[in-house]
């Protein structure tokens, strides 16, 4: 028979998909995968729900219920001071992920170079290498995930058509600082570049750090594109609703892509994520504070285990160095197995989320910090009796 497309076919099962089915199997805790445990705001369940009963349930209008962008267009300005054109400037996708596929392949021509901060979330290269892009990445290394401009320049030619930019960084947990973000958009200035900006955390930088979109840089506004999340901003990961924010220029073939991927989003998920954008400051600053607070509930514990956290400045991924307990000849991802299957917790390793899990740090794994505090301690309970084993 003949094969099926080989680009695609190359991805092997994630690791992420294996250690969570090694979960199950061994009734471990899994903070491996990256989503919350509880169910979300009670106010925006309400508005899904009402919204059931209230306007048609046919299909909403290919960019967005009204409500919803004009919602975007007004958090845009509320919280980064960015004025917007809901009616030319916003789209709703299906999932941020949709969100990105939909700019990658509106964007980017076979033969196009995209410059990549790694650690990446895992979605990034196949979908780009699909549009016919041509990745180039920059590493940025725990604990401390500094990034390193001089690198970063040296990746960017007079073929690279866009940069994508994680603010704040899954899995790094970094916030960008305005200095590195100044590198980024002015090496965007000097190549013409576009700038792709998944900022799905934007709700989730701690410790007093602002997040600052791309986008509000000089010579910047008319060359981004910023993605944001409900699944993320109101931990309903499973509702799959996106949205975006560019210039015209740049949304109408974005939109294109979007038509022939998914077409349009659940229409009263959109209505209650419009609610949702617009509650009061206590709610994005109690999302903020409340994960900043489980970061800290984990990083105590571990650290207490002798698993020394890396650097999370935002997100809720936390990682932590494994080397005192890694076997000889022991890598992350042996080290991930041994605990799932033995210590009964589930954890991600650092190399899955570079290009070269080769040359790769090895010495790092991930926990996701999004859960319970029950489950927190729980999990810290295990690995202590574990480790001590």
């Amino acid at each position: 028979m003949k094969p099926a497309n080989s680009l695609l076919s190359s991805y092997g099962t994630t690791v992420f998909e294996v250690m969570s089915r090694l979960a199950i199997e061994h009734q471990a805790i899994n903070l491996g995968q990256g989503f919350p445990d509880d169910r979300g705001p009670d106010p925006v369940l309400d508005a899904a729900s009402k919204a059931l009963y209230d306007p048609p349930n046919q299909y909403p209008p290919m960019l967005g219920v009204p409500e919803l962008r004009q919602a975007v267009a007004e958090h845009n300005k509320r919280f980064y001071g960015i004025d917007v054109d809901w009616q030319s400037e916003t789209m709703v996708s299906t999932g941020a992920t949709e969100g990105l596929a939909a700019c990658f392949f509106g964007l980017i021509e076979p033969g196009d170079e995209v410059v990549l901060i790694e650690p990446l979330y895992d979605c990034y290269l196949p979908i780009i290498r699909r549009a016919g892009g041509i990745p180039k990445s920059v590493r940025v290394l725990p604990p401390s995930w500094e990034l390193d401009t001089a690198a970063l320049a040296a990746a960017f030619s007079e073929r690279t058509k866009l940069v994508v930019l994680n603010n704040p960084q899954n899995p790094a947990s970094k916030v960008f600082t305005r200095d590195e973000l100044e590198a980024i958009a002015a090496l965007c200035r000097r190549h013409d570049a576009y700038a792709v900006c998944d900022e799905v955390y934007e709700h989730m930088a701690f410790d007093g750090r602002p997040h600052i979109p791309l986008m509000t840089l000089e010579g910047m506004r008319e060359r981004t594109v910023r993605i944001g999340s409900a699944g993320k901003t109101f931990s309903l990961t499973g509702w799959k609703v996106g949205y975006l924010t560019g210039p015209e220029h740049l949304l109408q073939p974005i939109a294109k892509a979007h038509q022939f991927l998914v077409f349009t989003t659940a229409p009263n998920l959109q209505r209650a994520v419009a609610f949702g954008l617009g509650q009061g400051d206590g709610y994005f600053t109690g999302l903020r504070d409340g994960m900043a607070a489980k970061r800290d509930r984990l990083s105590v514990g571990l650290a207490g285990l002798g698993l020394a956290p890396a650097v999370c400045q935002g997100t809720y991924f936390l990682f932590v160095d494994a080397s005192p307990f890694l076997r000889s000849g022991e890598d992350d991802e042996g080290f991930c197995r041994r605990l799932v299957t033995e210590g009964g917790v589930a954890a991600v390793p650092v190399s899955a989320f570079y290009q070269d899990r080769q040359t790769a740090p090895k010495t790092f794994i991930r926990f996701c910090f999004a859960k319970q505090d029950s489950v927190l301690d729980g999990a810290v309970e295990r690995l202590g009796s574990y480790l001590a084993a």
